[in-house]
């Protein structure tokens, strides 16, 4: 079989691929063939070497696949060979509060899903609704699931509270198209006017271009009658943090999903400024890092109950991964870049 491997950290053309052997399945794991696999930030900065958790020498790159059971181990109880399965974020992970007994992550600490073929122990795995495609499933570990985790967390949102999202990347657009279905208004902030429309399709009642209108905060507070936001999803990072929190209700909750910012990464924030308003604001700030294998259960039901179908940008082949991270990499995407399984598989 063919996989990717970092073989060398800090550039795309560091991700080589390798003839392997296909592995067999341990007592309580399945062989995957995998079919679609999907690029996340992490993924990027897991290549830079600036991600929080270092990566094994050599790994097989990238969490997020979808792909079918082909073998199953003597124990394996939980699936059947032909099932159309996801793998969790992180695989030890199957509820509860993370620990440090579950940080292992595919495609960084663990073997990933840009290969033809992956070993998966059985409890990692989730089925994703058998109306999405191959493409669409491979969105789900990480982006679909932080968004969800963004909104459905330790407090829940609920019907008539108003989301803040930043940006048209994967987690932006899924926290859209979830608050959605559970009845909240959603306000989007994008930097270019020809994404204002897709958004508003996805169900944003407002889209606000940041770059034209740099006091978008105080736009926000006049767009809610003085109210605010009820739960932002920030992912601007240090860029955005501060007008985020001003542009919060009373109590409100910023979901804090990276400590990095995405273009002025170099500009310090003054801690003081950005406590005093949190602090009167009785803003909560609470980092999020993707979820459990319990929570993609759920997720996977509200898909499925509501035919909700991830939004894609560009699909790559399997022999164009270096392509689809450069491209990845640029940032004008709106959705997510799909790499195709092998068609050798």
């Amino acid at each position: 079989m063919k996989s990717y491997h970092i073989n060398l950290f800090k550039n795309v053309s560091g991700i080589v691929t390798r003839e392997e052997t296909i592995l067999q399945p341990g007592d309580n794991e399945v062989l995957i063939r995998i079919k679609a696999v999907s690029i996340n930030r992490r993924d990027i900065f897991i290549l830079n070497q600036t991600y929080p958790l270092s990566a094994k020498q050599d790994v097989i790159p990238l969490s997020d696949g979808a792909g079918e059971i082909v073998a199953t181990g003597k124990n394996v109880t939980r699936f059947a060979k032909g099932d159309k399965v996801i793998a969790n974020y992180f695989p030890k992970w199957r509820d509860g509060k993370m620990g440090y007994d579950v940080v292992d992550q595919l495609g960084c600490t663990m073997d990933g899903m840009l290969t033809e073929y992956a070993v998966v122990h059985e409890d990692a795995l989730v089925k994703f609704p058998y109306f999405l495609s191959w493409e669409e499933a491979s969105t789900l570990p990480c982006a679909g699931l932080v968004a969800w985790s963004s909104l459905m967390g330790s407090n829940p949102i609920t019907p008539g509270n108003t989301v803040l999202t930043i940006g048209s990347g994967g987690v932006a657009l899924f926290v859209i198209q979830f608050a959605t279905l559970m009845g909240a208004k959603v306000i989007a902030l994008t930097s270019d006017d020809d994404k204002i429309e897709k958004l508003k399709s996805l169900g944003a009642t407002h889209v606000l271009n940041y770059r034209k209108d740099s006091d978008w905060d105080k736009t926000i507070l006049e767009l809610t009658n003085g109210y605010g936001i009820d739960r932002v999803v920030e992912t601007g990072g240090t860029d955005t943090i501060e007008k985020s929190i001003d542009a919060s209700t009373m109590g409100g909750e910023i979901i804090l999903l990276s400590p990095f910012g995405t273009i002025n990464d170099n500009q310090p924030k003054e801690l003081k400024y950005v406590l005093s308003n949190l602090f009167v604001r009785l803003v909560t700030l609470r980092p999020v890092f993707v979820g459990s294998r319990l929570s993609m259960e759920d997720m996977c039901r509200a898909i499925d109950i509501n035919q909700l179908h991830p939004v894609i940008d560009k699909v790559f082949e399997f022999d164009k991964a270096q392509e689809a991270y450069h491209y990845f990499i640029e940032g004008r995407q709106m959705g997510k870049v799909i790499i195709k399984g092998s068609t050798n598989n």
